[in-house]
């Protein structure tokens, strides 16, 4: 949808952003209680391949983590972006009761899945109300979008209905957040490109 905004007014709103400071992660005050997220599809802080945005297939990236904190019953991912011109970051992705024992997951896993899946994990809402992946699509001129892959190691496993939102996920998950993986990948249109950039300053300076 946002591919559809003209030029013109992506650069009149470069300034209008969701905000960093209002991604869950931050809500969930991680700090330094981070394990490794990566992708073997871009390295943090790249740009995303073309092939996973609203330009290319529009599929999930890969994903792969670990090892675990002890005491990890359930994983959970979500994937914002903070730069949308929008009050809240823009759901892409949601993901709940992934089991333990998965060390990741393979390019196109964030689809529609009803009820969920037969391991339990199910995929919950993305912005847009639909089920799946919603590919990035930040406004032309509106300038580079970070994609904030964040995946929480959770104690419980979060009691939700089939296919929740992002505020019924984060009442959920609250008070149950062990430590987080955090991926950022970036992307834009007919901007630039600068790669190897990310502007969110989220990382404790020692992962």
């Amino acid at each position: 949808m946002l591919e559809h905004v003209p030029a013109w007014l992506g650069s009149l709103l470069k300034d209008v952003r969701a905000g960093h400071s209002k991604l869950s992660i931050v809500r969930e005050d991680i700090d330094d209680r981070l394990f490794p997220l990566s992708s073997p599809a871009f390295a943090d802080g790249q740009r995303l391949p073309m092939r996973f945005t609203a330009d290319g297939e529009g599929v999930s990236p890969p994903l792969s983590w670990g090892p675990l904190p002890p005491g990890t019953v359930s994983l959970a991912l979500l994937v914002e972006d903070p730069d949308a011109p929008t009050p809240h970051p823009l759901v892409h992705g949601l993901v709940w009761n992934i089991p333990p024992d998965i060390a990741g997951l393979p390019e196109g896993s964030i689809v529609p899945d009803g009820d969920g899946a037969s391991n339990g994990s199910d995929v919950g809402r993305n912005s847009y109300l639909a089920e799946g992946w919603l590919p990035p699509d930040p406004p032309r001129g509106h300038g580079v979008h970070d994609y904030v892959f964040q995946l929480f190691a959770l104690s419980q496993v979060p009691v939700l209905n089939a296919n929740p939102g992002r505020s019924a996920f984060l009442d959920a998950i609250h008070g149950k957040v062990l430590a987080a993986g955090l991926l950022i990948g970036t992307y834009s249109r007919d901007e630039p490109v600068t790669p190897g950039i990310a502007g969110t300053g989220l990382r404790p300076a020692s992962a």
